[in-house]
C-alpha cells in the first residue's frame, strides 16, 4: 500500500469545498442539446485506474480506448461536460495541487487529440469523513450545478465506474450509467445520445437498463 505524510493545504478543515478549474459559470446550453451537463469519473471511466494507488504524474494517465472519442461526441451534441473525481492522495500527501494540475494538463491534451474537451472539473481532495463533497456524498455534484444554475438535475446524466460514483447523482434526480469490462465510455456515449433528445432524453433514460443506483 502506498503512503504518505499529511500535507498542510488538504483536509476538511483547511479545504472545506471541492477544487473547482473552469469558468466561475458555466454556460448554457443550446436549445438541441440532449443533456444540460454530462458528469465524468476519471479513473476508471476517461483513463485507467491504478490498483490500490493514484495518478501522481502526467506519464501515468493512460486514456482509456474510445474515452476521447466519447468526450468529443458530447462536446459534439452541445452539452457540458464536467469530470468529477475524488483525489484522496491529495489528503494524504502523495500528491500536490501542483502535481494534479499537471495530471490534468495531460488529460487535457490527451483530449484535445481527440478533437475534445472538459468544460470543468471539480475535485474532492479531502480524506474519509472530513467534508461533504468525497463521493458517495453528492458535494461535487452540488458544486457542479451551482456553477451552472440553469440546469436541471433530470437532463444530467452522470457515467462512472463504481456505484459510489452513481449514487449522489442519482439522489439528486439525474441520470446515471456504470461503465466497465463490457460497456465503455465510447458505448455508453453512444447509446445515451443517440436515444436522448429534449423529448424523450432524460425521462427515458432514468427508466432505461442504463440507469444504475
Amino acid at each position: 500500500m502506498v503512503r504518505g505524510g499529511r500535507p498542510e493545504h488538504a483536509g476538511g478543515a483547511l479545504t472545506p469545498r471541492p477544487w473547482w478549474s473552469g469558468p466561475q459559470v458555466l454556460e448554457p446550453v443550446g436549445p438541441d442539446a440532449p443533456f444540460d451537463l454530462v458528469l465524468l469519473d476519471r479513473d476508471g471511466t476517461l483513463n485507467e485506474r491504478i490498483t490500490d494507488g493514484y495518478v501522481r504524474t502526467p506519464d501515468e494517465l493512460v486514456l482509456l480506448p474510445g474515452a476521447g472519442e466519447a468526450v468529443a461526441r458530447i462536446n459534439r451534441a452541445g452539452s457540458r461536460t464536467v469530470l468529477v473525481t475524488n483525489q484522496r492522495g491529495l489528503a494524504r500527501g502523495l500528491l500536490t495541487r501542483a502535481d494534479l494540475e499537471a495530471v490534468h494538463a495531460r488529460l487535457a491534451d490527451e483530449l484535445a487529440a481527440a478533437g475534445a474537451r472538459l468544460d470543468a472539473i471539480v475535485v474532492c481532495p479531502h480524506g474519509h469523513d472530513e467534508c461533504a463533497c468525497r463521493k458517495p456524498r453528492d458535494g461535487l455534484f452540488r458544486e457542479a450545478l451551482a456553477r451552472a444554475p440553469w440546469a436541471d438535475p433530470a437532463r444530467c446524466l452522470m457515467i462512472g465506474d463504481m456505484p459510489s460514483d452513481l449514487a449522489p447523482a442519482a439522489g439528486l434526480g439525474m441520470g446515471t450509467v456504470r461503465v466497465g469490462a463490457t460497456l465503455g465510455l465510447g458505448g455508453a456515449v453512444g447509446d445515451r445520445l443517440g436515444r436522448g433528445s429534449r423529448d424523450d432524453g432524460p425521462d427515458e433514460l432514468r427508466r432505461g437498463e442504463g440507469h444504475v443506483l
